[in-house]
């Protein structure tokens, strides 16, 4: 696995994990802002990174029968 495949996953389940503290325990306001204020734009990236990395498969297959002759 690459390191972007890896670095994505690990910031999205971070990000469920800051969500999921605010939603089951009760800290206060301001932690609670802060974490949304991180986390959710952080979660929805890393959901992005994922996303695109994988591509659709007729991308996969196009790629794997031409082989690359620069720009």
């Amino acid at each position: 696995m690459d390191k972007l495949k890896i670095s994505s996953y690990l910031i999205l389940i971070i990000s469920i994990a800051g969500i999921l503290y605010a939603l089951l325990f009760n800290p206060p306001p301001w932690i609670v802002y802060g974490i949304s204020i991180i986390f959710i734009p952080t979660g929805i990236l890393s959901f992005g990174l994922i996303s695109m990395k994988r591509g659709p498969k007729k991308d996969e297959e196009d790629k794997n029968r031409e082989p690359f002759i620069g720009y």
